[in-house]
């Protein structure tokens, strides 16, 4: 698993070692922590966590010996850093596991994107989301998010390699960097009694998803779903401003207002529709039921 030692990548290890599979990590640690695999490394089972980049030769090395039946791969664009920064490695990344996978044969390739970079501004009227909508990338990340889902396709026609690409909507829980996610931003903000910072008016609405959600479909994306990009999110959405409302309660003081970002969208709710389907998956953690694990 590329990015094992992240958020996400964190909480699958958890998940997978729970049901009795064997789990390498691979993380060069630049945005993950050992820290957050400190559950699974107490954890029985099998887990390996190799510190090295997914780019080193050495990655290759490592899948030929392991000879995995799915690679994850969570490490893609990591939050909180400029895309302009971060798309060259990212790519590099991306097509080091292809190239991996397609010499080793007979593996999946796995990977969570992020919805609202490939799916950009869509209106009101075709949200809830689906998979039929256009991609119409914005900006560095939005674009790289799309080459990604090229790449899969291009590799699974020519080369035979399977892939499951997961275009999951604001995932959010235990473990999200102040720098991940707005959730993520707002829980250190009220960890530290100092006034949160949001992008334009608040009124922006998200989907929100829970971690474990989120967990849960990329296990089952490991035998389902093959070909497909397919949605993951709550079908919900919830402003900004609502969303620190829950969190900070009546007593909480309001954001600090900045300016819009260029690349933001101001409404973006995914439907959930072929993720039921074909990977027979539904969300179960509504928001209230989430924010209140997330506080404990």
């Amino acid at each position: 698993m590329v990015g094992g030692a992240g958020f996400v990548g964190s909480h699958l290890t958890e998940r997978l070692l729970a049901e009795g599979h064997a789990v390498d990590v691979v993380d060069h640690l630049g945005h993950g922590s050992l820290a957050n695999l400190s559950e699974a490394r107490k954890a029985a089972g099998e887990l390996k966590i190799h510190t090295l980049d997914a780019t080193a030769a050495e990655f290759d090395a490592v899948v030929a010996m392991r000879t995995p039946e799915v690679i994850y791969h969570l490490g893609l664009l990591p939050p909180g850093q400029p895309a302009e920064h971060t798309a060259a490695s990212t790519l590099a990344s991306m097509m080091a596991v292809l190239e991996s996978a397609r010499r080793l044969g007979d593996v999946k390739v796995v990977v969570a994107l992020s919805a609202v970079a490939l799916y950009g501004d869509v209106a009101g009227k075709d949200q809830p989301i689906k998979e039929a909508q256009g991609w119409n990338p914005v900006g560095v990340r939005g674009v790289v998010t799309r080459t990604i889902a090229e790449l899969l396709a291009v590799y699974r026609e020519t080369h035979a390699v399977e892939f499951g690409a997961l275009a999951m909507s604001n995932v959010y829980g235990p473990r999200q960097r102040p720098d991940g996610g707005v959730v993520g931003a707002f829980a250190h903000a009220l960890r530290e009694g100092i006034v949160p910072m949001v992008h334009g008016d608040g009124r922006q609405t998200r989907d929100f998803l829970y971690i474990d959600d989120a967990v849960d479909a990329l296990v089952r994306a490991a035998q389902r779903g093959s070909g497909l990009v397919i949605n993951v999110g709550s079908g919900v959405g919830t402003s900004v401003r609502d969303l620190w409302d829950q969190m900070a309660g009546p007593s909480g003081l309001p954001p600090a207002p900045s300016p819009r970002r260029a690349d933001d969208v101001q409404r973006f709710v995914l439907s959930p529709t072929r993720a039921r389907i074909q990977l027979g998956w539904a969300p179960w953690t509504d928001l209230a039921s989430g924010l209140r694990d997330l506080s404990r």
